[in-house]
């Protein structure tokens, strides 16, 4: 079993971050895709750059919902598909941020932002690219453009922690001349991880010797077996809090708080990261209702901070979305579905709690209590078939957790 880099393991650490998705499609309130789903024309759509004033972008105060979240960094979309960046390209082009009426780089405003509230910068960075005519007609010359990017964002922006390219998987026949580009960041960001999205169809799989982490785009992360693996690769999964990665005015599909807590705990479950994205508005603010889940959600997360981000898998299994992490020798049980505590005038609260079964614990354990509240909770275990058995109790009445975490002690 490979041991993960001194990097690798800081960023598993990390636990839960926050994607930013933003750019001239904001603009239009119909998705990251709009110029491509809508066949607008290159020269139609280059018009918007007029319009794109981010009077409302403060790095800082996203800085702040990320860190008021319980989250520990934030990955920023330099620059997406449109082609169209949000960071000075120093003579590059005119195709960004201080060429707009904005006329300021905005990466350097959200790096600011971060540092100034603990919040670790990650860049996000397309590969594909409807703007660059070079992308189709010479991809040579492209490939040169896009390292001359990165280097800039490697360069101007101090120490930061990481990279998260995106669209290799348009071209999956192509020579992206990986070695050139992780080489960069290699030589003046040694520290970055380097992330490059496999995409929705294949999700999880390996690629460059480079790459610190997979993916897994929109779908629940799986155990990774690093058994063989000539590196130990992090896993990390992004998800968007509706249908779309950039704000889309027409879909109402949000995450609940209650599906925050949940789907973090799918990924801290098997050891991965937690990416959740927000579509900041056409003048660059967090709206108001995913702001307010992630601050609810967010709640839940101060309880559990210190599991969340250091501790590890521990090989207990439930049969279900229940699981175990370990730490400092520790176990700790994380249950689903437990009911809350009322009366019979309260029918929503008429089921009843329903025993736990967990298997892979054979150390005998002297007792399980919940870490909300100092509660004993009732447990059978054998050690022989290393089963143990836990009869739940439900939450007081006004109280609903979603996840609770018990620890087990030995």
């Amino acid at each position: 079993m490979p041991k993960p880099l001194q990097r690798v393991e800081y960023f598993e650490k990390l636990g839960y971050g926050m994607f930013i998705h933003w750019g001239l499609y904001s603009l239009l309130g119909k998705g990251e895709w709009a110029q491509s789903i809508y066949k607008i024309p290159i020269e139609e759509y280059q018009k918007l750059q007029s319009r794109f004033t981010a009077e409302d972008f403060d790095g800082r105060e996203i800085a702040k919902v990320a860190k008021q979240a319980g989250m520990k960094y934030a990955v920023l979309t330099t620059r997406h598909h449109e082609g169209f960046s949000l960071f000075d390209t120093c003579g590059l082009n005119t195709f960004d941020a201080p060429h707009s009426p904005a006329k300021r780089d905005l990466v350097a405003d959200f790096v600011s932002g971060c540092r100034q509230e603990g919040i670790i910068p990650f860049f996000y960075h397309t590969t594909l690219d409807w703007y660059q005519s070079s992308f189709k007609d010479d991809f040579a010359t492209y490939l040169k453009y896009l390292r001359d990017s990165v280097e800039i964002l490697c360069r101007n922006y101090g120490e930061i922690g990481g990279l998260w390219f995106d669209g290799n998987w348009s071209k999956p026949e192509a020579d992206w001349q990986e070695d050139e580009l992780y080489g960069i960041i290699r030589k003046y960001q040694p520290q970055a991880i380097i992330v490059n999205n496999t995409g929705l169809e294949a999700r999880g799989r390996t690629g460059h010797p480079e790459i610190d982490s997979v993916t897994f785009e929109q779908g629940r992360p799986e155990p990774m077996n690093r058994e063989g693996m000539p590196k130990y690769l992090a896993a990390e999964m992004c998800q968007t809090m509706n249908m779309h990665w950039g704000i889309s005015t027409e879909d109402f599909g949000y995450l609940s708080p209650k599906n925050i807590i949940e789907n973090l705990c799918a990924c801290r479950k098997v050891g991965a990261n937690y990416l959740l994205n927000v579509g900041p508005t056409a003048s660059g603010k967090i709206p108001d209702y995913e702001k307010a889940a992630l601050l609810r959600a967010g709640e839940w997360v101060k309880k559990y901070d210190n599991l969340i981000r250091n501790a590890k898998p521990f090989a207990a299994y439930s049969g279900t979305n229940d699981f175990a992490l370990e730490l400092e020798g520790h176990i700790y049980l994380f249950i689903h579905g437990i009911v809350s505590g009322g009366d019979h005038n309260v029918a929503v609260f008429r089921e009843k709690s329903k025993p736990v079964v967990f298997t892979g614990i054979a150390r005998p354990i002297k007792e399980v209590r919940w870490l909300d509240s100092d509660e004993k909770v009732s447990f059978v275990q054998n050690t022989e078939s290393a089963m143990l058995c836990m009869q739940t109790t439900p939450f007081p009445f006004g109280t609903n957790l979603v996840v609770r975490a018990a620890r087990v002690e030995f």
